[in-house]
């Protein structure tokens, strides 16, 4: 490109040298000042004349203005940073030993600091005006490269960020995934920190075994400071609930809601979900009021509605949630409330489940909630209950399920099953149903499913019920009969 400027047409000869070389011949065309910058900026993925300038530790953009219309930097327009080096600059630049100026590795741990403290300043500031999940994800992105490269061990502004980043569940991937057979494990608390941001949002793409030996490595590391700690033990409580490990979740979810931190809300809820696996519903009912938006109030009572067949009000619960959630800017969320408002009319009224499961996967796109993605197929299943091909597409679903090592959802398969044999009054299927329901709740937790089978087909059950409903046991056998009679109705008249 200079050779251009002066009007000459290139020839092989004007690249007769090795890279490093033409670098070294670039670097002596810059001034001192334009030097160090972009020994500073090599350190960025990205950067904007802020960053660079701050990165550098000089008081004036002037310099950096200048830098940019160097043929050597890239500018797009339209990123969150316009600017930034070529790989194979940056690396040549950074392993560059034989200037006269070269700098120190003291020097480029400065440097380091000052990206870190000038990423974190641009999100704060961004923050005061209103959120912005792009440019939190990009400057934890550069943030956490920074810290870990260099060995900083203030975490800083990254622990708040790390916090925002986990608190609307959409999951952006922070970095590779790592394969801690063959990474080293963390030994810096940066490292700890990038490990534990990446297994929780890797865990919508890998079995959740899996999710709860990576979390244990990162706490056993003992590098994460307290409140760090206890997000830790909070995912590692939900992946063990998600296995149906409940003994262990419940120990995970109690020891964070006694510590009183940042996560004891989500704990509290975790601990009322807990109860009502159990069938315990008047005390996860009871814990509802304690547990406000950072509990997710809402979603918890829903899940207790809808549970009883008490469709109106569960739609209430996850209508109020999913405008909560809009309120909050929490768009993850939001989509977590449509696909559980959907599952709640699926029973009922199969053509509003229609509307409502278009919205659910449409709030779904773009985030990464395996779980979500596969409650809405199971919420298909029941909205098509009573039509041909829902149990070959229940074994299609079933696979996927173990594939993501998700296995509480297979019971949701079977309760959609149950619902569709009661529908079609196929007396064997749904004794087989009620078998494989009543072997994936041996444990206790999910038993009430099986208790729901029976409602729908008015069958009586085989013995004493240890499950505790918030009304009768008689008003909840004919809540959920009536919506097998609902909908054996919808399709002979075929509305």
């Amino acid at each position: 490109m200079e050779i251009r400027r002066t009007g000459r047409t290139p020839t092989p000869a004007d690249f007769d040298c090795t890279f490093p070389a033409l670098l070294a011949r670039t670097l002596s065309d810059l001034t001192p000042e334009e030097r160090h910058l972009l020994r500073s900026v090599s350190l960025l993925d990205a950067f904007d004349l802020d960053l660079a300038t701050r990165t550098a530790g000089l008081a004036q953009q002037a310099p950096a203005r200048r830098l940019i219309e160097r043929p050597l930097v890239n500018e797009n327009p339209y990123a969150l940073w316009p600017y930034h080096l070529h790989r194979a600059i940056r690396s040549a630049v950074r392993d560059d030993d034989h200037s006269d100026d070269r700098r120190t590795p003291a020097d480029w741990d400065q440097a380091a600091t000052r990206a870190l403290a000038a990423l974190g300043d641009q999100w704060t500031s961004a923050t005061a005006l209103g959120p912005s999940r792009m440019l939190l994800v990009a400057c934890l992105r550069q943030g956490l490269r920074l810290a870990r490269e260099h060995r900083l061990s203030d975490l800083g502004w990254l622990t708040a960020a790390a916090h925002a980043y986990t608190d609307d569940s959409v999951w952006e991937p922070l970095s590779l995934p790592t394969d801690s057979s063959t990474e080293p494990a963390p030994d810096t608390p940066a490292d700890a920190l990038g490990e534990l941001l990446t297994t929780i949002a890797r865990r919508q793409h890998e079995h959740r075994q899996r999710t709860a030996d990576r979390l244990t490595a990162v706490l056993d590391s003992g590098l994460l400071p307290a409140e760090l700690t206890e997000m830790g033990l909070y995912y590692r409580a939900k992946a063990y609930k998600d296995l149906s490990q409940n003994q262990a979740a419940r120990a995970g979810m109690q020891q964070v809601a006694d510590a009183g931190g940042r996560y004891a809300p989500r704990a509290r809820r975790g601990l009322a979900n807990l109860a009502r696996l159990a069938g315990d519903f008047p005390t996860a009912l009871a814990a509802v009021p304690t547990l406000g938006w950072k509990g997710r109030h809402h979603r918890v009572l829903g899940d207790i509605r809808w549970s009883q067949a008490d469709t109106a009000q569960a739609v209430a619960a996850f209508e109020a949630g999913r405008a909560e959630a809009e309120q909050h800017g929490a768009a993850g969320e939001r989509a977590m409330m449509q696909v559980r408002l959907a599952l709640a009319v699926s029973f009922a009224d199969p053509a509003r489940a229609d509307d409502e499961l278009a919205l659910a996967h449409q709030l779904l796109d773009g985030l990464d909630q395996r779980s979500n993605t596969l409650l809405a197929q199971v919420v298909a299943l029941i909205k098509d209950a009573g039509t041909s091909g829902v149990t070959d597409r229940a074994q299609s679903l079933n696979a996927e399920i173990e594939a993501a090592g998700l296995p509480f959802l297979h019971r949701f398969v079977e309760l959609a099953l149950a619902f569709h044999h009661a529908v079609r009054g196929e007396d064997q299927g749904l004794a087989a149903t009620i078998d494989r329901l009543r072997a994936l709740t041996a444990t206790g937790d999910f038993a009430y499913f099986t208790d729901i089978a029976h409602f729908m087909a008015a069958l009586p059950l085989p013995e004493l019920s240890a499950v505790r409903w918030t009304t009768s046991e008689d008003d909840v056998r004919s809540s959920w009969h009536r919506l097998v009679q609902a909908r054996q109705e919808h399709l002979h008249t075929g509305h």
